[in-house]
């Protein structure tokens, strides 16, 4: 009996012929598929995608294995099975295993001999009832890398230490690093890297801070020094087998930046460029550049300085101005769910680290301290609360003289109302007079232009339009809101569905064309940022 076994080899099918090694007397085979589901243990596979295969056919791309002793694992019904293995790179395509494992519990095992690094090889199963009985398994394909990917790491913006260079950024600017990897076999995967930190354990190309290598093994990685001085970039390089490089170090200098910095409302770190704040699945609260390329964030609040300690992940946090008794940079109002009477208010003294102080109650204007569109005192509505929970929807609409704390917007029982900043607090309420009801609508901020003209836009839930109205800037610095008279006018985009993007906001002009910028979260948890509010752009899961 012949047997004609086919196998891919570098994308040719190569046809092997082995005589006689299936014979057996007639009598003895037993029909049937008694041998199925060939998996060699670890599964090959290919790091940059997370693909895993057998290719236990004569189309599919053999995986890559970073092991020399793989386990060749069969489901079977005989009492034994027989592995064979052959190395696909020599002349005459060697059979280097062919051996027997006892069938356990339905499975049976064999561990290979020293496989060679580069190789491709193909192994087979059979059931063994009696020598040379049964049906075989499919031929299943692998490849093999044992050597560790090489790594260099270069950047003209922040020159390595030493090099004589001189760095063109300044600390707190975005500079570019260029990862350049080697291998010969499997090819670079991905990155890790951790700047002025340490690389993580057990790693793979979907965790956070790595990034994927293009199909020449380099990789551009945009991050930002915030402190000037000496910083260390260490990263760590892995292959399509999962092999794991030894960590490289780069050391650079980000000279102090003397130039002042830009007061930009939406910035929390003093940089001059929006940020987006969002909580990790660990409650912790998020600091993400605006303009970043990725979704690392630049800093990180504890879940334990929350207002309740527990956590951001159920608080409204505003952001869009500060009180001019410190550098430019947000000041941080923070409306708990699980406490929702209070407002909460961190004082950014020190650029965009708040655990250094106490969080202060901000009050709401007592029900005697309501206004008209004219500043007049007038009677606040029977409905009005004393204090914040009534308030399903809190945003800091930003402030028509910078530097100030923001004006606020509150959805109340389906009303709007705009409360005015003073120099403690909010001093008084104004009810905006309107023909429609603001609960179907989530309230988003997008800024002041150059001029101090406000606006606001608004997503309404129940189809996806996305709407914008205008608050012009008049005299004395007030607002006007007759723009917000009917919250169903000036509906400027559709498409934007709570199910594609259950939250939707904007810090400001993220990428510096003078314009304000949405950004939205999607169902799984992936950060996207626009342009205006088109031109999408997916910069990963979030943490």
């Amino acid at each position: 009996m012949t047997l004609s076994r086919a196998r891919r080899l570098g994308g040719v099918t190569v046809a092997v012929l082995a005589a006689g090694l299936l014979t057996a007397p007639v009598a003895s085979a037993v029909p049937g598929t008694a041998v199925t589901d060939p998996k060699a243990v670890p599964a090959p596979g290919f790091a940059a995608s997370g693909l895993h295969t057998d290719a236990c056919d004569d189309s599919t791309t053999p995986g890559w294995l970073g092991v020399a002793n793989p386990v060749l694992t069969v489901a079977a019904t005989s009492p034994q099975v027989r592995f064979k293995v052959w190395d696909d790179s020599t002349p005459a395509h060697d059979k280097i295993v062919d051996s027997t494992a006892d069938v356990t519990a339905g499975a049976a095992a064999l561990t290979t001999a020293d496989l060679l690094d580069g190789h491709s090889y193909t192994w087979q199963a059979w059931p063994e009832y009696s020598p040379g009985s049964g049906k075989p398994a499919p031929a299943c394909h692998v490849k093999v890398d044992l050597t560790r990917p090489g790594l260099s790491v270069s950047s003209t913006d922040f020159p390595a230490s030493g090099s004589g260079s001189t760095p063109g950024k300044y600390a707190g600017e975005n500079g570019v690093f260029t990862l350049t990897g080697t291998d010969a076999g499997s090819g670079v995967a991905c990155y890790q890297y951790a700047l002025n930190g340490t690389l993580g354990v057990g790693w793979d190309c979907a965790s956070g801070h790595t990034v994927k290598a293009g199909a020449d093994g380099t990789a551009q990685l945009t991050l930002k020094p915030k402190d000037w001085g000496t910083n260390t970039l260490t990263v760590q390089a892995m292959d399509n087998a999962g092999n794991v490089g030894q960590p490289v170090t780069y050391t650079f200098y980000a000279p102090w930046d003397p130039r002042p910095k830009p007061a930009v409302p939406g910035d929390v770190d003093g940089d001059g460029v929006p940020d987006i704040l969002l909580p990790d699945a660990q409650g912790n609260l998020q600091v993400i550049s605006a303009g970043a390329t990725d979704t690392t964030p630049s800093s990180t609040l504890p879940a334990a300085l929350a207002p309740l300690h527990a956590g951001w992940q159920d608080d409204q946090v505003l952001h869009r101005g500060w009180a001019p008794v410190h550098a430019p940079g947000d000041d941080l109002l923070v409306h708990p769910k699980g406490n929702p009477g209070f407002l909460y208010s961190y004082a950014n003294n020190h650029q965009g680290d708040f655990g250094q102080q106490y969080p202060t109650l901000v009050r709401k204007p007592a029900s005697n301290r309501c206004v008209d569109a004219a500043g007049a005192a007038t009677p606040c509505p029977p409905d009005y609360a004393a204090d914040w929970s009534s308030s399903d929807q809190l945003v800091a609409l930003g402030s028509a003289d910078v530097p100030s704390a923001p004006v606020l917007l509150s959805v109340e029982h389906g009303k709007l109302y705009v409360y005015h900043p003073s120099f403690r607090g909010y001093a008084d309420a104004q009810l905006i007079a309107t023909t429609g009801d603001w609960s179907g609508y989530d309230l988003i901020a997008p800024g002041a232009d150059a001029s101090g003209n406000l606006t606001l836009w608004a997503r309404e839930r129940a189809n996806g339009a996305l709407h914008a109205y205008p608050i012009a800037k008049q005299a004395y610095n007030l607002l006007d809101f007759s723009a917000l008279a009917d919250p169903s006018a000036n509906v400027v985009a559709t498409g934007f569905t709570t199910a594609a993007y259950p939250t939707l906001g904007s810090s400001g002009d993220g990428d510096g064309d003078g314009k304000p910028d949405l950004w939205a979260v999607t169902p799984d948890r992936h950060l996207v940022t626009f342009s205006g509010w088109s031109a999408p752009k997916d910069l990963g899961a979030l943490r």
